[in-house]
């Protein structure tokens, strides 16, 4: 079971657990937050894992300062509006990424925009101590409610993680109002532990609501992760011209002549292959083949979440209309 440890005790043994790639608890404003770092890949993964038949949307990275957030993402003056007069607090704002940021695709889901929120109290204080943002969703179980004590989050996650930093009752209780800057206007993606009228009070102008297409943020209905290649599933053979994108160390026939070759893990480690995911993706589908054909990949574990994604990325691409 996990160990919990109270704000004043947990700072050491969180951040080492964090530099080794793993999971924390911890306490925020809005929910209890299940954290990793933002940047290592390993870490991203084992949060959709302890989090159990995990579908791999966008995750807020939460940032420590705005020097953090402005080495992550690109603003624009009206975000940079929003993000003084709420950071820190329960705004989270979804960013274009800046360039060579450093995050793994795995916390965007493959997308060119970002979810930042700066958070206050022990998270703030972890974040820069540890000196990188961290990926923090609801710590919960998948379509449980999310936790908003430790002790929530150690009945529900104590067997799956380490640690639960106990901060007390978390004051919002609800998770993060989400806001995108479209030009001169702004959109409510998901309410949250700001209301919007404290919102549109600052901006001086009504926020928009609904008409978003596909998964921006979390919170939102996911939609098919689609590369601009053809991908196809449960491949046992290897067609000309195709990308092949393996699994493990049983290949595919004729894998030899493939355009261009990636494998998600050659030991067949799901946690390695979560990780790679994204970013193999893009890589085949900027090999300029037509089709990217992609080995079985077992439904075990996190291989339910990565047969998820890629059952989307292979959806018919006249199908634009979100999915639960």
């Amino acid at each position: 079971m996990a160990e919990i440890l109270a704000v004043g005790e947990a700072m050491e043994q969180a951040l080492a657990l964090l530099r080794g790639g793993d999971v924390v608890a911890i306490p925020t404003e809005t929910v209890y937050g299940l954290a990793g770092d933002a940047t290592n890949g390993i870490a991203v993964a084992r949060i959709f894992e302890a989090k159990g038949r995990p579908r791999f949307n966008p995750l807020i990275a939460h940032v420590a300062d705005m020097a953090m957030a402005e080495r992550i993402a690109l603003f624009d003056p009206l975000s940079k509006k929003l993000a003084l007069a709420f950071w820190p607090g329960p705004l989270t704002l979804v960013l274009p990424q800046r360039p060579g940021n450093g995050i793994h695709p795995l916390v965007t889901a493959g997308l060119d925009t970002i979810a930042l929120r700066m958070p206050r109290g022990f998270g703030g204080e972890l974040i820069a101590r540890l000196g990188r943002p961290l990926a923090a969703p609801s710590a919960n179980s998948s379509g449980k409610i999310s936790a908003t004590t430790a002790q929530a989050v150690a009945a529900d996650l104590g067997a799956r993680i380490k640690l639960v930093v106990d901060g007390g009752a978390t004051p919002v209780g609800l998770e993060s109002t989400i806001v995108k800057v479209e030009g001169s206007a702004a959109r409510l993606l998901r309410p949250g532990g700001i209301a919007a009228g404290e919102i549109e009070a600052v901006i001086g102008m009504k926020l928009l609501r609904g008409g978003a297409v596909g998964v921006e943020a979390p919170g939102m209905l996911a939609s098919h992760y689609a590369p601009g290649a053809a991908v196809r599933l449960n491949a046992g053979t290897v067609g000309e011209g195709e990308a092949l994108l393996a699994f493990g160390s049983r290949r595919a026939e004729g894998w030899r002549h493939a355009a261009a070759f990636l494998n998600l893990s050659v030991s067949g480690d799901l946690r390695e292959a979560a990780s790679n995911l994204f970013a193999y993706m893009q890589d085949l589908d900027r090999s300029g083949a037509r089709t990217i054909a992609v080995e079985p990949v077992p439904f075990d574990g996190l291989g339910e979440a990565i047969n998820d994604r890629l059952s989307r990325a292979a959806a018919p691409r006249d199908n634009t209309q979100p999915t639960t």
